[in-house]
């Protein structure tokens, strides 16, 4: 997601609306808040788009036009172990694996990339209508954000879109969902611009239940923009570990989630 798409008092009344959503199906929906188990370094510089672990390594991909790359990462230091540009003109966002390859979306250029996992090397690219923002798999389907409150599903062979599920809370569109993650059967949305993460039913399209990551990120942190917003989610299947990360953020966090009572 650009950070020039909305302006701060854009995001403000974003922030207000997913805490309004959050309030309204406090009785009916869960609320998880969370617990740090561990804290890694993170690439300060990096403007997070996507995130994901497959086979114990960590991939991020980041944005803004000549910044945007897919990286593998060492999770333990930070330390990008294997970084592919992507070219300038293009404004990088969500990528997923898809058997050996990663797929990578853009912005606004209705277009998209396949990358072999292993080398980097691109082996095709692929086009769509309308905007890219965050990207996930369940190993067969890829799910695509696009700012909207659908979630598009793509064929993982050909990448043509499917169908769509309209997601909702209590009978109420969420919009502006982002960055994407398949955790345990669910998909856990980013809702731009605020410290919200969605859990949504993909056969449905209704949140099961909120996360409120409130107070992770730290004010103090040097050189945090208003747009240096939380967005990125990655879940390690073989050890079930959920780990998270802002844009520009100094550090990515292993988090576990605790259910509030009601």
């Amino acid at each position: 997601m650009s950070s020039t798409f909305a302006c701060f008092a854009t995001r403000l009344g974003l922030a207000a609306l997913a805490a309004g959503f959050a309030a309204s199906a406090h009785a009916a929906l869960p609320v998880y808040a969370f617990m740090v188990k561990h804290s890694y370094p993170h690439d300060s510089k990096a403007f997070t788009q996507g995130l994901y672990v497959k086979d114990g390594a960590l991939f991020e991909s980041t944005g803004m036009k000549g910044e945007s790359s897919i990286r593998r990462v060492q999770l333990e230091t930070g330390r990008v172990l294997q970084k592919k540009d992507i070219a300038a003109e293009y404004f990088g966002e969500g990528i997923a694996p898809v058997g050996n390859d990663i797929v990578a979306l853009t912005w606004t250029s209705q277009l998209g990339f396949v990358f072999d996992a292993r080398t980097f090397a691109l082996k095709r690219k692929f086009t769509y209508s309308g905007e890219g923002w965050g990207l996930t798999s369940n190993g067969k389907e890829l799910y695509m954000s696009d700012g909207s409150a659908a979630i598009r599903v793509l064929d993982g062979t050909s990448l043509a879109e499917k169908r769509r599920i309209q997601v909702s809370a209590e009978g109420k569109p969420v919009t502006m969902l982002n960055e994407l993650e398949w955790v345990e059967g669910q998909i856990f949305a980013n809702v731009w611009g605020t410290d919200v993460i969605a859990r949504i039913d993909p056969a449905s399209g209704k949140v099961v239940g909120w996360i409120d990551l409130t107070g992770l990120a730290d004010k103090t942190w040097p050189s945090m923009g208003t747009d240096d917003v939380l967005n990125g989610i990655a879940y390690d299947a073989a050890s079930k570990r959920l780990f998270v990360t802002g844009k520009h953020w100094p550090k990515l966090f292993e988090i576990e989630l605790v259910e509030r009572a009601r």
